[in-house]
Parts: structure tokens; sequence; C-alpha cells
């Protein structure tokens, strides 16, 4: 009885479908839910704000707002790059704030079943885990699934 129990619960999890946006920063692959994203822009003119975090390159004008836009490299303090023609900024709501992160290359948009997620490492990728959701195990490749609350949570943007 007990593993019948067992097999629907995991057959339910089997049907809930976690929808991100996947994106490069180094040679990790990164994922966040695209019910955040409201658009991914080519980089764009950002101005410098004075005695900003360290992480956040300015705001840009995105049709009349004016947006914080975060490099995730200096947040998740992965080395520096030149930005490119692959270079972008998904925009993102968060609950209380619009922001922009700027990543190495938008991959695409994935559907993967929830199940095949599992918490964090305590270190993925040198990176804290504080700011990971899960780990999501696809066949060929792990994705890193962030949590962009969390990212932003303790900064003045």
């Amino acid at each position: 009885m007990q593993t019948e129990v067992d097999e629907l619960v995991k057959h339910e999890e089997d049907k809930e479908l976690l929808q991100l946006v996947t994106f490069k920063l180094d040679v990790e692959e990164f994922g966040i839910d695209i019910l955040r994203v409201q658009e991914i822009i080519r980089i764009m003119n950002i101005t410098k704000v004075p005695n900003s975090p360290e992480f956040v390159e300015g705001v840009i004008n995105l049709r009349g707002r004016v947006i914080p836009v975060v490099n995730l490299r200096k947040r998740l303090f992965l080395p520096h790059i030149e930005k490119d023609n692959k270079t972008r900024v998904i925009v993102v709501e968060l609950s209380d704030k619009t922001v922009g992160f700027i990543v190495d290359e938008v991959n695409e948009v994935l559907r993967i079943p929830r199940s095949i997620t599992e918490p964090p490492p305590e270190m993925t990728a040198g990176i804290d885990t504080d700011y990971i959701t899960s780990v999501g195990k696809l066949e060929d490749r792990l994705l890193i699934l962030l949590d962009i609350e969390k990212l932003v949570d303790k900064t003045k943007l």
C-alpha cells in the first residue's frame, strides 16, 4: 500500500513542470523561472550610479522606465570578461521592483519536470548556495536554478 502511495506522489511530481529561461555565465548553465522574465534585450548604454554596490553596473532607460542593472558575473564572484555580441540583459519582475541581469548569453526556454531537481550541494561552481534554489539533472548536463529574489534581497537597488 505504501509503495502505491509513493508511486502516486512521484507521478504527481513528474507532472509538475518548471518553465525556465536558461543562460550561461562562464562555463555553467543557469535557469530562472520564465514567469519572472519580462524580456531579454541586447546590452545597451548603462549609466553609472555613484555609491552603488560593485556588482550594480548602473541603470538603463527602458521605454521610459529607469531600471537598475546587475552584473550577474560580479554578483556571483565569477571572473570578469568583456561583453560581446552574445551578452544579454534579462529584465525580471521581482516582488517590488524590476531589475536587469547581465548574462554571458541566453540559451533557450526549457521545460523540465520538478522531479529531476534536487537541493544544491554545499558549494556549487563556487557560488554561494544561498542564491540557488535547486539543481536540475538533465541527460547531458546540470542546470543551476537561481533564486533571483535573494540575489538582490539585501541590496539597495
